[in-house]
């Protein structure tokens, strides 16, 4: 290995002061930023939303068992599955800013080496989450307010799925090292294969063989593996971007590592609190609301893929522009990714709103306060996600400039001050409902600072050795 401990060890924001000559890697410095950032999400949000369409059918198929308690069970299992999830996307964002920067700066030793070391920490995070998690997994579906044959159907959901984060995980690494090097295709392959597999598999399991629940966490397992085997032929086998796993250089890459990753995951989690603090707040509602909620979740996370995607894609294109020295590039880019992930929000509420009745017919919704709440989400609270989106897009410009902790003050702002206020009111004087609207007005709120904040914070971006 050409590169000493002190090398591996610089700070995240390091790039040289002159503009580099790109290497045949580095091909967001060249180029339309808008066509980068509309390929880049295009592709990525295939293989994102092929992440949480193995959720969505898992839950189409659960939801046609005609059992209301199964779909809620299914519901607060996947707040606790979202607790990893964001874990796991944090430590992907500096898989995309240390090695977009490294390539970038046409150093792709570097790239292999961050490539490794992330892999091995994602490992072992997830490791420690699911051996931390997994005894606890009663008490936190309680905490939710989950009981009874909810609780039990959550526990036996959570005791398979939970074990299997450290598949996540890596294969959720190794996407973030393929986005990192531009390619786009087989980012996109490492998830659609898994929901490909989840596709063939869900029926199987969960209506023919008649494990319900229990089938559906079967197949989670399954895809992951699937995920984790084509992210590894694409990362490693293709581009030879995975250098040698190493615990020794893992741990000597920790500082460069954690400084993205500690303050995006601390981000990150910020989402999946507010979501279990919304799941807690509509459980007195009734397994209706909470059944309500889970296919609402599975909604967001599909429709409103491509704002998810965009704001992971986003951070490749800004980091090889920074690690090149192309400031002016750099700001094109986050503009270019304000508008389009407005005019894809816009787009998709249209649909949901023109779409409500058929998403109640498709999920075989029969409770009232199911029906009630998926209708107001379409009709109204979804175009909230226009600022979630613009916030998502910011936060990805903290992470990957030198700002993570901006992206984590954002986050958590957004899950307590923007969430718990406004639904706690909202939930006293108009029920359900009430709930959903006043986590909308927060997220129009954080949205909007977190742009002004991005901005101001581009004013602020210089590159080591200019005054």
């Amino acid at each position: 290995m050409r590169h000493s401990q002190a090398d591996a060890a610089a700070p995240p924001t390091e790039a040289p002061v002159e503009p580099a000559t790109p290497s045949p890697t580095a091909k967001f410095v060249t180029g339309s930023i808008m066509r980068h950032v509309v390929v880049m999400t295009a592709t990525g949000s295939v293989g994102l939303m092929s992440v949480f369409a193995v959720d969505l059918i898992n839950l189409w198929y659960i939801a046609h068992l005609g059992d209301t308690v199964a779909t809620a069970a299914v519901g607060y299992g996947a707040a606790v599955l979202f607790l990893a999830t964001s874990i796991c996307i944090g430590v992907m964002i500096s898989a995309g800013a240390l090695c977009s920067r490294a390539l970038g700066a046409r150093d792709r030793e570097l790239a292999r080496r961050y490539g490794a070391s992330i892999l091995v920490w994602m490992i072992l995070i997830n490791a420690g989450v699911a051996i931390v998690a997994f005894p606890l997994i009663p008490r936190l579906l309680s905490m939710l307010g989950a009981s009874g044959r909810t609780l039990e159907l959550a526990t036996i959901f959570l005791q398979i799925s939970v074990p299997s984060g450290v598949l996540m995980g890596s294969g959720m690494a190794l996407s973030g090292v393929l986005r990192a090097v531009g390619d786009a295709k087989r980012s996109m392959y490492v998830t659609l294969t898994g929901a490909i597999a989840a596709a063939i598999l869900d029926p199987i399991f969960i209506l023919w063989l008649g494990l319900g629940v229990e089938g559906a966490a079967i197949v989670i397992v399954i895809s992951r593996l699937v995920t984790v085997l084509v992210g590894w032929h694409g990362a490693s086998r293709i581009h030879d971007l995975v250098g040698r796993l190493s615990l020794r250089l893992a741990l000597a890459d920790t500082a460069p590592i954690m400084a993205i990753a500690g303050p995006a995951v601390l981000a990150n989690l910020a989402t999946p609190v507010a979501n279990g603090y919304m799941t807690a707040v509509l459980a007195p509602f009734g397994d209706g609301a909470v059944a309500g909620n889970a296919v609402m979740g599975r909604l967001i996370a599909f429709c409103f893929g491509g704002i998810f995607s965009l704001s992971g894609v986003v951070g490749p294109i800004l980091g090889q522009n920074y690690g090149a020295g192309r400031l002016d590039r750099v700001r094109r880019a986050l503009s270019d990714a304000f508008g389009f992930t407005t005019l894809y929000a816009l787009v998709v509420w249209v649909v949901l709103a023109l779409a409500h009745q058929l998403v109640i017919h498709l999920f075989n919704l029969t409770d009232p306060q199911a029906i009630r709440l998926i209708t107001f989400f379409c009709l109204f609270a979804a175009g909230s996600w226009i600022f979630h989106g613009l916030l998502f897009v910011a936060n990805a410009s903290f992470n990957n400039l030198g700002f993570p902790v901006a992206a984590t003050l954002f986050n958590w702002g957004k899950a307590t001050l923007g969430t718990i206020p406004f639904a706690l009111l909202g939930a006293k004087y108009w029920g359900a409902e009430g709930a959903l609207a006043g986590q909308g007005l927060g997220a129009v709120v954080f949205g909007v600072l977190g742009v002004w904040w991005a901005y101001r914070s581009l004013r602020r971006l210089k590159l080591p050795g200019q005054s």
